[in-house]
């Protein structure tokens, strides 16, 4: 089942609820005020691997994952 993420539009109160599936005229009450002025936010996927092998993109040792670079990013004091 999956997990949908909503914000209410009257408190602003962001929260989760796990549904069967979701009915895009259905609207679920916010657990902080009870208003029914909900809508669903878009959420991004995450998934994990569970193989025990490192990637193959991962940076050589001493060197930054985001730039390649040395360092965090280059910028060695």
């Amino acid at each position: 089942m999956p997990i949908y993420e909503f914000e209410c539009s009257k408190c602003h109160k962001t929260f989760e609820k796990l549904l069967k599936r979701m009915d895009e005229k259905a609207k679920e009450p916010c657990p902080e005020c009870g208003s029914k002025e909900t809508a669903r936010k878009l959420s991004v996927f995450a998934a994990a691997s569970s193989s025990g092998s490192k990637s193959e993109s991962a940076a050589a040792p001493g060197m930054c994952g985001r730039c390649g670079g040395p360092g965090p990013c280059g910028m060695d004091d």
